[in-house]
């Protein structure tokens, strides 16, 4: 520790020392912390300067099956940051440290001091999350299938010290273990389940990457099916499916309008004939009522007129005979004077040319008419006496009374 604390004194205060191994050891101190910043940006530039196509460049960790990856925070650097004593750890970056060839300490971001020849700096991690292509890869679907598939990988470590000593290769084995995962859950799935349940699909993967690498220090944040690519009479296949179907439909859709036309117009004439023989029925109705009240008024006059005709014959009056003679004359010659327009056969009376006769034979029927009619009335008021009689025998004055 005081080859330390002394390097560190001659490195915040080179004035103070000056004799000539001072200044050899300022020197040293400042050629390092040189190369610790050319270091760090070159490290940056790793970092975030990375090209996206493999064709770029050929980067370390980057994968071969056409696909193109970050820096891999999994595999150790071709370039590991050396022992200069004083370092300066980036932010999100964790260093492993080895003293004499096993683990020592895990660095944080800040200021870090070192044990020249000792201490060494073993591994990099980056603790940022890290999105890593699968390289595309067939797998056969549970109706027989073959699919090529690729997706996305997005991944963090949470422990530096198990991602650098749990697995040799973490990069490799959570690619393989991606894709070994993606085969299965393929392989239980049909077509059209792997394109209808994607997400579902991504969720299980990611599980089970998780349940694999938990004991690489690694999470897996997401996965990413990306590209789905069935072979070429699948996908013809499907879109002679997805026409029929779309043609099916359209077909179902004009039948229905068909038919919904059909019933519309149906309904439209049902209503029609209902609302036209309503319309008949009304009027049959009120002609009906018309003509009954027409006749009812008529037979209500002609009725007046005979019993005023009637009463004035009771009464004797001369006037009143003469003018039913009168009337039953004209008819009479109304009568004649129709039968004379038509041209068939017609019985009439012997003394046709007999005027006189023919109304006094006429006048004799009304008489006896008359007399029958005033005679059965006659009869009627006799038996509603004699009813009345036998209602009132036996009844006392007193039952009369009592019954009031």
């Amino acid at each position: 520790m005081s080859i330390t604390r002394a390097a560190a004194q001659l490195a915040f205060k080179p004035r103070i020392l000056q004799s000539p191994t001072t200044t050899t050891t300022r020197q040293f101190l400042l050629a390092a912390s040189s190369q610790l910043q050319q270091s760090a940006q070159t490290r940056r530039r790793l970092l975030h300067n990375t090209p996206r196509n493999a064709s770029n460049g050929n980067i370390p960790g980057t994968s071969t099956g056409g696909g193109s990856l970050p820096p891999t925070y999994f595999q150790k650097s071709t370039s590991l940051p050396m022992n200069t004593i004083i370092r300066f750890v980036p932010q999100q970056t964790a260093w492993i440290v080895e003293r004499m060839g096993k683990f020592h300490r895990q660095l944080q971001p800040g200021l870090a001091i070192l044990i020249p020849f000792i201490d060494r700096i073993a591994y990099v991690k980056s603790l940022k999350e890290v999105a890593m292509e699968i390289p595309s890869q067939s797998a056969i679907t549970a109706d027989n299938v073959t699919l090529e598939l690729d997706g996305v990988l997005y991944t963090r470590v949470l422990d530096a010290y198990k991602a650098s000593y749990g697995v040799e290769d973490a990069e490799y084995a959570i690619s393989q273990l991606a894709q070994t995962t993606m085969r299965s859950e393929i392989g239980q799935l049909t077509l059209d389940h792997v394109l209808k349940e994607r997400a579902a699909l991504n969720i299980n993967i990611t599980q089970a990457i998780n349940e694999a690498a938990q004991a690489w220090g690694v999470t897996c944040l997401r996965y990413e099916i990306r590209d789905i690519h069935a072979p070429k009479p699948v996908v013809e296949a499907m879109h002679r499916q997805v026409t029929a179907e779309r043609s099916k439909r359209a077909e179902i859709l004009d039948s229905e309008g068909q038919r919904q036309s059909a019933i519309n117009i149906a309904e439209g004439q049902k209503q029609s004939q209902i609302l036209a023989s309503e319309a008949a029925r009304a009027e049959k109705i009120n002609e009906a009522t018309g003509e009954a009240e027409a006749i009812l008024l008529k037979a209500k006059a002609t009725a007046a007129a005979i019993e005023a005709v009637a009463q004035a014959i009771a009464q004797g009056k001369g006037a009143a005979q003469n003018a039913l003679t009168l009337s039953v004359a004209e008819k009479y010659v109304d009568a004649f004077a129709q039968l004379a327009k038509e041209g068939t056969a017609v019985v009439v009376p012997g003394n046709v040319g007999d005027m006189s006769g023919l109304i006094a034979s006429a006048m004799g029927v009304y008489g006896k008419v008359a007399e029958g009619q005033a005679k059965m009335v006659a009869k009627q008021e006799k038996e509603e006496r004699e009813r009345e009689k036998k209602e009132w025998k036996g009844v006392s004055v007193n039952d009369v009374y009592g019954k009031q």
